[in-house]
């Protein structure tokens, strides 16, 4: 049984924002939420096109939702001041590599100067006392791609993307430093690395191409196979984040940057991810090299996570096996139409159940 512990207690009835929680992750994380109790409020831009998990396991049904674009920041003030958070969860954000790289002004304009219009209004909502900025491992200045890096090692980028989380990293420190700490509001950045699980459906992410072309029978095209990154289901780092927030509620000294990354032993390439997706999918998944022209990434990518086992007691839950599972059970209810609210908040409880048995609950009913 692993060490790390979800305080269901804390987080019952806890006022929760979460920005992007239409999103991949956000959605993962308010059904969590929703799941322990929180009054959960969400903030994005949009729903998905469909089959977005936000919209097919009814994430929507079960907190209230405010459709504002971060980048509005008298807008956003507005739905800050309206939902009265006392934990803020900003995960919203221009997530996609390739898009940086088609639309860099868009990717600033969300990443970096949207966190700033997050932190200004929890700035004027005197009722927040925990931030929890959800940047990437890919903020760091990886030049030395065979070393881990470590949370105070220098933030960077090359590209669009990964200097937009770098950038987002610096304005949240300053944040911190120049006005949250003298209010009471504790603050703090968490980075993560490549997250799988059920539900993902956007362009250019690994699984979600791999699983298009699984349920369709289609052969998928793969650029950089043998690139080296860290793999682990959204639950874990999702985990993390829980984990953290009530630990800063608690005490202000854990403050600052947190990595929360998969074990050594599911850093891996893609090919061998692939590989190891095949066997689990019926009749294996089909795939060839893409040898078209794409943006550069690095070849390799760690992180260490020691420090978040050492103080916070936390580590993966869900190996990168039993990720892969998760993730074909999950397509694979979907392919048969199942509902996938009630498959997802099964996960989540098995999830939780490895962490503390009997800590996890069905989503309860508004009203």
């Amino acid at each position: 049984m692993v060490r790390v512990v979800i305080d269901r207690q804390f987080w019952r009835a806890r006022r929760v924002l979460v920005t992007g929680h239409s999103g991949f992750k956000g959605a993962w994380l308010s059904l969590w939420l929703q799941a322990m109790g929180a009054e959960v409020t969400g903030i994005s831009d949009r729903v998905l096109p469909p089959p977005s998990l936000f919209e097919v396991a009814d994430v929507a049904g079960g907190m209230s939702n405010h459709w504002v674009d971060i980048r509005d920041g008298q807008r956003l003030s507005s739905a800050v001041r309206a939902s009265r958070p006392e934990v803020v969860v900003h995960m919203a954000a221009q997530s996609l590599v390739r898009t940086s790289f088609e639309q860099p002004h868009l990717t600033y304009e969300t990443n970096v100067m949207g966190t700033v219009n997050v932190l200004e209004a929890v700035r004027q909502s005197p009722e927040t006392q925990v931030v929890v900025v959800v940047t990437s491992d890919k903020c760091y200045d990886n030049r030395d791609h065979a070393r881990r890096h470590r949370e105070d090692d220098p933030m960077g980028g090359t590209d669009p993307y990964a200097s937009s989380k770098g950038c987002a990293e610096l304005v949240t420190g300053a944040y911190r430093e120049s006005f949250l700490d003298a209010q009471g509001c504790r603050v703090a950045t968490v980075r993560a690395g490549n997250v799988i699980g059920g539900g993902d459906w956007s362009r250019d992410r690994l699984m979600a191409d791999a699983m298009r072309a699984a349920l369709s029978g289609e052969t998928l095209e793969v650029r950089n196979p043998d690139s080296i990154r860290p793999w682990q289901h959204v639950l874990n780092p999702l985990s993390g984040y829980l984990v953290l927030a009530k630990a800063l509620w608690d005490t202000a000294d854990l403050a600052g940057g947190w990595n929360f990354g998969p074990s050594d032993d599911d850093t891996m390439s893609v090919r061998s991810l692939l590989d190891l997706i095949g066997r689990r999918w019926p009749g294996g998944l089909a795939w060839r090299p893409d040898g078209g022209a794409h943006p550069p990434e690095a070849p390799s990518l760690r992180i260490d996570s020691t420090r978040a086992g050492q103080i916070l007691g936390w580590k993966p839950t869900w190996d990168i096996g039993q990720a892969l599972d998760a993730l074909v059970e999950w397509y694979r209810a979907f392919g048969s139409r199942a509902d996938m609210s009630a498959v997802s908040l099964r996960q989540i409880e098995a999830f939780g159940q490895r962490i503390s048995p009997a800590v996890m609950a069905s989503r309860p009913a508004l009203g």
